[in-house]
C-alpha cells in the first residue's frame, strides 16, 4: 500500500496532506478526519484550514475535526502527522514554513518523503499593516520614520520562518530599514498583540487583516504582489510606493 498522509497546500503555503490509497476504499471515510493546523487559532492558516475542514465535512458526510498544534514553526504539529496511521484519517495544512524548516531545524520527520501532498488551498499576497497610533499614513512617511529611528520600530510575525517573517526581512532589506523582529508563536498571537498596540507593525496575510482594516484597527500602507489586491483596491502595492 502507498502512503496515505495528506497534506493541503496554500498560500504562503497551506498544505493539506491526504493519502494517496485512500481512493481504493469505497467505504471511505467510515470515522471522522482529523485535520491538523500546526499553527494557533486566528493565524491563516487556521482560518483558511477550518473554513476547508466546514466544507470537507459537509461533503464527505463525517466530521473533520481541527486539531492545532503548535510550536517551532510549525514542526510539532507536522511531527505529528508524520508519525500517525497512513490510512487517510489525518489531515495536515502546511504554510511556506514547510519549506523553510528544513533550513532552520533538525527535523524528526523528512519533510518531502514523510506526506502525499493533495492540493492548493488558496494564494494570496501579504499586507503591510500598521497600529492607528504609529504616527504614519502612507509608506514614505513609515520609511522617514523607521530610517529617523533605526531599531526602534518593531513588527510581530507568527514565527521565524513564516511568511510574515521572510516578508518583513524581504522588504527590510529592500527598503534599507532596521526594524526588530519579535516573533510568536502563530498569526492569531502576533494579530493581538499588533491589535493592543504593543508591536505597531505586522506583515499579515490578507485573509488575517482585511476585516481589521475596514473597521480601523490596523492602517493599511502596502500589499505585497505585482498587482492591487480588490479587496483593498486604495491600498498601493508596496512595489507602486516604491519599495522593489
Amino acid at each position: 500500500m502507498r502512503k496515505t498522509r495528506a497534506l493541503l497546500l496554500a498560500v504562503t503555503g497551506f498544505l493539506i496532506a491526504l493519502t494517496t490509497a485512500v481512493a481504493a476504499q469505497s467505504d471511505y471515510p467510515s470515522r471522522p478526519i482529523r485535520l491538523i493546523i500546526p499553527f494557533p487559532a486566528g493565524g491563516s492558516n487556521d482560518i483558511v484550514g477550518r473554513a476547508i475542514a466546514t466544507q470537507m465535512g459537509e461533503r464527505l458526510g463525517k466530521q473533520v475535526i481541527v486539531d492545532n498544534r503548535t510550536g517551532a514553526g510549525g514542526v510539532i504539529g507536522t511531527e505529528l502527522a508524520s508519525k500517525s496511521p497512513p490510512d487517510g484519517y489525518t489531515i495536515l495544512v502546511i504554510s511556506i514554513a514547510h519549506s523553510v524548516n528544513p533550513w532552520l531545524y533538525k527535523l524528526p520527520y523528512d519533510p518531502i518523503k514523510a506526506f502525499s501532498p493533495i492540493g492548493i488551498m488558496g494564494t494570496g499576497t501579504n499586507v503591510l499593516t500598521v497600529h492607528p497610533s504609529l504616527p504614519v499614513n502612507s509608506l514614505k512617511e513609515f520609511l522617514a520614520l523607521a530610517r529617523e529611528k533605526p531599531g526602534e520600530l518593531s513588527y510581530a510575525s507568527a514565527g521565524i520562518g513564516t511568511f510574515q517573517h521572510l516578508g518583513a526581512e524581504l522588504f527590510r532589506l529592500e527598503a534599507k530599514v532596521n526594524l526588530l523582529h519579535v516573533p510568536f508563536r502563530g498569526g492569531g498571537p502576533a494579530l493581538i498583540d499588533v491589535l493592543g498596540g504593543h508591536n505597531k507593525i505586522m506583515f499579515s496575510s490578507l485573509v488575517q487583516a482585511v476585516p481589521h482594516i475596514k473597521t480601523g484597527r490596523l492602517r493599511a500602507l502596502g500589499t505585497g504582489g505585482k498587482e492591487r489586491v480588490p479587496a483593498l483596491a486604495e491600498v498601493p502595492t508596496i512595489s507602486e510606493a516604491g519599495v522593489p
